[in-house]
């Protein structure tokens, strides 16, 4: 399953998988008309694959983006990394994206890092076991932050890298 940076041109494809990732994993956690009224187009300006802190990789598929992860320095300290976000596609979930994703980030997280964080919405328990079963521990920190306009709750979770 092919790996590689995100790039000019897969701005529509990583907003769409971000979006439809939302709509599933939070329904129930975040109000229904919130989920309903995203809308990959309205996301996939505010990306820019060519600049900034964030290094965003791209699972693809027949030359579709079918997943994405996005990392770099943690917010939280100046001494770890920091895993922002990794979405499939929920047409795709089970298909080992995630899992091909999550590898990548941690190795190319461990080149400059000995540890990194990740914030989980609290409450999303397919991501709970996902990061457990990956080796993260959760910490029982929590925060309150803004997202896609809406207020969430998270926890954290670290990792030892290899």
């Amino acid at each position: 399953m092919p790996i590689r940076p995100a790039a000019a041109g897969d701005e529509l494809g990583v907003a769409t998988v971000h979006v439809r990732s939302w709509q599933a994993a939070y329904r129930g956690l975040l109000p229904d008309d919130f989920l309903d009224g995203l809308r990959p187009e309205d996301r996939a300006a505010q990306y820019n694959f060519t600049s900034g802190r964030t290094r965003p990789i791209v699972a693809v598929d027949e030359d579709s983006v079918r997943g994405f992860a996005a990392f770099g320095p943690s917010r939280d300290s100046d001494n770890e990394g920091e895993l922002y976000a990794i979405y499939v596609h929920p047409d795709h979930w089970g298909g080992g994206h995630g899992r091909a994703l999550i590898t990548e980030a941690r190795r190319l997280l461990a080149q400059h890092y000995r540890s990194a964080i990740l914030w989980v919405l609290i409450g999303n328990d397919q991501a709970h076991r996902f990061y457990l079963a990956d080796g993260w521990t959760e910490e029982k920190t929590t925060r309150t932050e803004q997202m896609f306009g809406a207020t969430v709750n998270e926890t954290r979770f670290r990792r030892t890298l290899p």
